[in-house]
């Protein structure tokens, strides 16, 4: 059964967001403090975007009361739980700690090398071609060249590019102007 593993897996972490962000093809999210998830201004209008919004708050917080539930339910909740998380991530990320998570993940690497030759294995940054959850898959984009790439990975591509929002790769050079690479003198 689906659900009784990741009953398991969930846990052996202490906190929904560690098992979250841990899980294979969520690399790419960084864990967004508990002050800002539990912070109601920063929750604004996602109730009307997010099916069982209060159940699935309250599973990322680790509120979630042990009243029974039917495995449909549960399901559902899990899911909204990822996505609610998804685009509590898109705003997070887009403050002073966010960025600075996401600017290390970027400077180790952690989202991809680019693939030209001439960008000498640049890291990547993800970025979304839409605010708008379900329009588009996470897109990785190189500072160097200033060109946008698919995730190799299928379990990368499957991410909602709304989660990292359009705005990420010019906030991070915008905080930390000093490191944004030159662009490349050769032409392919």
């Amino acid at each position: 059964n689906e659900l009784s593993s990741t009953d398991s897996e969930s846990d052996f972490y202490k906190y929904w967001i560690d098992w979250f962000v841990s899980l294979e093809g969520n690399e790419y999210f960084c864990a967004v403090d508990e002050e800002y998830v539990t912070d109601r201004f920063n929750l604004t209008n996602l109730n009307t975007e997010v099916l069982h919004y209060q159940k699935a708050l309250e599973l990322i917080t680790d509120n979630l009361p042990n009243k029974p539930m039917t495995n449909e339910l549960r399901e559902q909740v899990e899911k909204s739980a990822m996505h609610l998380y998804g685009l509590v991530h898109a705003r997070y990320i887009m403050t002073a700690r966010g960025l600075s998570k996401m600017y290390e993940k970027y400077k180790h690497g952690e989202f991809g090398l680019c693939p030209r030759y001439h960008c000498s294995q640049h890291p990547l940054i993800p970025v979304g071609l839409s605010d708008i959850a379900f329009k588009e898959k996470v897109k990785l984009y190189c500072p160097r060249c200033e060109d946008i790439y698919c995730p190799k990975s299928r379990k990368h591509s499957r991410l909602d590019g709304a989660y990292f929002g359009t705005g990420l790769p010019h906030m991070i050079f915008l905080n930390y102007p000093a490191n944004r690479p030159a662009p490349s003198e050769q032409r392919y």
